[in-house]
Parts: C-alpha cells; sequence; structure tokens
C-alpha cells in the first residue's frame, strides 16, 4: 500500500517570520521547538549567586500571634527558613529542566513588615550554570510554609511579589533588578 503525505495538523499552526525582534532565543528548546534541558557540559564553572524576595501578606492578629509564638504548629519562621533552604536544594527535583547542582550556601530570611513578611533567599555555587531557580524556590516554598503554619488562624493570607533581585556570575555577568 503506498504512503500518503499526511497535512500538519491545523490545530497547530508554525508561524515563522524573517525579521527577528530579538537576538536572544529561548535555550531551553531545540530547532524544532520542543523542551530539552540545555547541555552546560562545557561551559566553565564559575562562582555562581542568586537572591529573590517574596512577600506574606497577613491579618495584624496573625502578625501579633506569630510575635507571641503562639502558632499551635509551632515557630513558622524557623519552619520557613527550612524549607526554604531543604527546597532550594531540591529545586532541579521540582522544576523540570533545572539542572541538579551543589548548593554551596543558602540563606533565608524573613523580616516582619506592617502587613506580613518579606521573605529573601541568596543561593550560592561553584558551576556552570546559575542558582536563580534555586533562590525563587526557596522564596516559594518558604512562602508556602508559612502559609500552611497559620492557615488555621488566617486562610486569607496572600502570597505576592516572588522575584529575582539580582545574580552575579557567568558569561552574563552581574544583573540587578532596576539597573
Amino acid at each position: 500500500m503506498p504512503t500518503q503525505n499526511r497535512a500538519r495538523p491545523t490545530s497547530t499552526p508554525v508561524r515563522r517570520t524573517k525579521k527577528k525582534t530579538s537576538t536572544r532565543t529561548l535555550s531551553h528548546l531545540d530547532e524544532r521547538g520542543r523542551v530539552r534541558m540545555v547541555d552546560v557540559s562545557l561551559k566553565p564553572a564559575t562562582v555562581r549567586e542568586a537572591v529573590a524576595r517574596g512577600f506574606v501578606k497577613m491579618a495584624p492578629a496573625t502578625l501579633r500571634l506569630i510575635g507571641s509564638g503562639k502558632i499551635a504548629k509551632g515557630d513558622p519562621l524557623q519552619a520557613a527558613r527550612l524549607a526554604g533552604i531543604m527546597a532550594a536544594k531540591k529545586t532541579s527535583e521540582i522544576i523540570p529542566l533545572c539542572h541538579p547542582l551543589v548548593i554551596s550556601h543558602c540563606d533565608v530570611n524573613l523580616r516582619r513588615r506592617r502587613t506580613g513578611y518579606e521573605i529573601e533567599a541568596r543561593v550560592q555555587t561553584v558551576g556552570p550554570t546559575g542558582v536563580e531557580m534555586e533562590a525563587l524556590t526557596a522564596v516559594a516554598a518558604a512562602a508556602l510554609t508559612v502559609y500552611d503554619m497559620v492557615k488555621a488562624v488566617d486562610r486569607a493570607v496572600v502570597i505576592d511579589d516572588i522575584l529575582l533581585l539580582e545574580k552575579r556570575g557567568g558569561r552574563s555577568g552581574v544583573w540587578k533588578r532596576g539597573t
């Protein structure tokens, strides 16, 4: 039986433009547009650092409970710090295309503000790829842990503004938000 040429399904059109709007490309896509893990085997190991931040908003009564040490599950700030550090070390297990990295240092801090807690994570390594995802994951896990620890008294907690503040190292050097 002769083979027939089948047309590409119309539900997934491929549009190509001749004019590029940017010289940068998405490195996690191959030439056919499929996701792939980037090969970093030939990249030199350099000192890398990333800082991320997020915020957990909560009711004033919840802030007072945390400050008084009267949260039934224990100290949410200590639990959040540990969760953030653990999450940074496990990032490649939950973000599909992240490379497993040996984390040299991870610091997670929670600072009380008027409407909640600011969370900041600083992650460092020496390796062929950066630790931005590890810093962001640390902040997200710390924020989720705070929520888990206080949800019995405040289900309206809001996790907000998780973002990368800065990164250092590698070919692209230093990047800082707002500069």
